[in-house]
């Protein structure tokens, strides 16, 4: 008997918190027609609109697909814990209430998992492309995986190519299986921002099957002055930047504690830019402050493991300029920052 049959295909966890400007859309895009999704609404303490009463008020349209939790505040890594411990899905998407996917490229994946799902041994992870939507400029940036990784077939880490830059394995590509999530331990801190790097990264140890469906699926909103991305916002929150890249520093002793060499490759390369973050956010901006902050960082991460430095300058030459003393080379690295930022559009 095949153990999957009777769950849900997939789980898409929604944190909302002061969403009802644009929760819709999210929800909307995520019906399909089909009963077999399951859609987790997580109220994370609204209260200062409606997102409590739009949550129930989908619920009660669509009581056999739509739940929904309501909680004190606990962060974004709260809301997608609570998310994670109500799934019934086999597999597991997080999409952000100000974010959608696209209906087609949903279709599409959502029939390969079935496929997966009634063969009796589903994929552990499956990955698709993003797309950056810049709605003020009506420009998209695509992010997609060619060259890195094998498309529609089921492969291992074993058989990763090489990953360009800017081919980063986010929350936004990801859909687990949802015990993988589980038996990793995974445990997200709350009210802490950009904790969906710590769900990009800690749970990859325990994926031992992959798949790649080069749709363009997660639709990823660029836009809003308050949202976590924004550079402005990165700059304020540099200390919960600084605690996320110390939570992944202490995950994993790498490569030494990941024992697929190739993965423990990608997962130092990922590091790199995840460290490189505050870094470039304290050159940015420019107070003692902010520098304080970044080589306290350092000084933690030096403690965690004395090798750990040199291996990231090594797959990151770029976190090098954001470190060092004297103005030139911060400032190659502002342009550096600038160049990839009008190019990839990430913020």
């Amino acid at each position: 008997m095949n153990p999957y049959q009777n769950h849900k295909t997939i789980t898409f966890v929604v944190p909302c918190y002061n969403s009802a400007e644009y929760m819709d859309h999210c929800i909307g895009s995520l019906l399909t027609g089909s009963r077999d999704i399951e859609i987790i609404i997580v109220n994370d303490g609204s209260t200062k609109d409606n997102t409590a009463e739009k949550a129930d008020k989908w619920h009660d349209d669509y009581p056999d697909i739509i739940k929904v939790i309501h909680q004190e505040n606990k962060g974004h890594g709260g809301a997608v814990m609570a998310g994670l411990r109500e799934a019934t899905g086999v597999y597991l998407h997080v999409v952000d209430s100000d974010d959608w996917l696209d209906r087609a490229a949903l279709n599409l994946t959502l029939s390969k998992l079935r496929r997966f799902i009634n063969s009796g041994s589903p994929v552990d992870l499956m990955i698709t492309n993003y797309v950056y939507e810049h709605t003020t400029t009506g420009t998209r940036k695509v992010i997609h995986y060619r060259g890195a990784l094998h498309r529609n077939r089921i492969f291992t880490w074993n058989e990763l190519g090489s990953f360009k830059l800017g081919q980063n394995l986010l929350m936004h590509s990801l859909t687990y299986r949802t015990q993988v999530l589980r038996d990793s331990g995974l445990e997200l801190p709350e009210h802490t921002f950009y904790v969906d790097n710590i769900f990009a990264y800690v749970p990859l140890p325990f994926v031992e099957t992959l798949y790649y469906l080069p749709v363009d699926l997660y639709r990823y909103f660029i836009g809003r002055d308050d949202q976590s991305v924004n550079e402005q916002t990165q700059i304020r929150r540099l200390d919960e930047l600084v605690r996320v890249t110390l939570f992944m520093v202490k995950a994993f002793q790498l490569p030494e504690q990941v024992a697929n060499r190739k993965l423990a490759k990608y997962m130092i390369r990922h590091l790199g830019l995840v460290v490189a973050a505050p870094c470039m956010y304290a050159v940015l901006a420019d107070t003692p402050e902010a520098f304080a902050q970044r080589d306290e960082m350092w000084r933690e991460i030096d403690s965690i493991d004395p090798k750990l430095r040199g291996k990231l300058y090594r797959y990151q030459p770029a976190i090098f300029g954001t470190n060092v003393p004297g103005r030139f080379l911060r400032r190659l690295s502002i342009t550096g920052y600038r160049l990839a930022r009008r190019y990839y559009r990430f913020n």
